[in-house]
């Protein structure tokens, strides 16, 4: 609940970047991400959920504290994003592939760097609203592609978790 409580802070540190970055970023560490998670008995790669791989890929960079604060965090994003309508296309090479929600948009876009053929990286970033942003108490996701010169095959993902306004207290 604490984490709930203090937002974006929790995450929004360069150590939590840095260790999640390292599991996607560069390729080789993807690749090795991709193949803890297929030998993994917990864990479907192919219909995973954002949230559902990081407590097996990076259990201490969630929470020392074991992961039950991670996934009430994320628990708590999934069904905000979940009641948001998306009209967002997965990627330039997939234009046809509209996910219905904000959060099935975040799952397909996990599941397209971990599934395909060669893996495509992430970089992950967590931030704030800001207090005067529309709809300053939701949940929100920016997810940027980047593409190889020439191409339209994606081969970084760019994902910002933006999580809701919270006042620090005083």
């Amino acid at each position: 609940m604490l984490q709930m409580m203090m937002g974006a802070r929790v995450y929004d540190t360069d150590k939590f970047k840095q260790a999640m970055d390292s599991r996607y970023y560069p390729l080789d560490a993807m690749k090795q991400s991709v193949a803890i998670l297929k030998s993994a008995d917990n864990i479907d790669i192919e219909t995973m959920e954002f949230g559902q791989y990081q407590p097996i890929l990076a259990p201490l960079e969630i929470n020392p504290n074991g992961a039950k604060p991670w996934l009430k965090s994320v628990g708590f994003a999934r069904l905000q994003l979940t009641a948001q309508p998306n009209t967002t296309p997965l990627s330039t090479d997939e234009p046809d592939v509209i996910p219905l929600t904000r959060c099935a948009l975040l799952d397909a876009c996990i599941r397209k760097c971990f599934n395909s053929a060669t893996p495509i990286c992430m970089q992950v970033n967590v931030t704030q609203k800001a207090k005067d942003a529309p709809n300053p108490d939701l949940h929100d996701i920016v997810l940027e592609w980047e593409y190889g010169t020439g191409s339209n095959v994606p081969t970084l993902l760019n994902l910002t978790m933006v999580c809701p306004y919270v006042a620090l207290k005083s």
